[in-house]
């Protein structure tokens, strides 16, 4: 009785280990953008969120469609605009939640920033989790 549940399992233990792979690469270069553009040259805040999420945004599209879920669907128009519509929705999210810790709660450190822009992309990458898995990248039950 075990086996038949191990495999779905396996499966979505496997799912989330790549998901957190490429998504902590974006995390890694949504890190160094953010501050670069923050810390480094001055931006302003939002301005380096967004922007560094922008960017993460594109790295992670390449790493999900080529490695985390490569055997899933092919590319597609709508699979890709589907990917940035979620994208842009958790961007916004992200955005949202850094503003409200970085102007609204006055958390502007270099320490204190980058523990807001943490926190923003642990809340906004498990709906990101959430949506790719579900609707951009579905799981083909004839490829099971």
């Amino acid at each position: 009785m075990a086996a038949p549940v191990a495999r779905p399992v396996k499966r979505v233990v496997l799912e989330v280990m790549n998901f957190a792979l490429v998504g902590g690469s974006g995390v890694a270069v949504n890190f160094l953008v953010f501050n670069v553009l923050l810390h480094g040259l001055h931006r302003a805040a939002m301005v380096a969120t967004v922007l560094a999420s922008l960017i993460a945004m594109g790295t992670n599209y390449l790493g999900f469609r080529y490695f985390t879920y490569r055997d899933r669907a092919s590319r597609t128009r709508r699979q890709i605009a589907l990917f940035f519509v979620f994208s842009g929705i958790g961007v916004a999210m992200e955005s949202g939640l850094f503003y409200a810790g970085y102007h609204v709660l006055g958390l502007t450190g270099p320490f204190e920033s980058n523990a807001v822009k943490a926190a923003s992309i642990v809340l906004a990458s498990a709906f990101r989790f959430l949506v790719y898995r579900t609707w951009v990248f579905p799981h083909d039950a004839r490829r099971t």
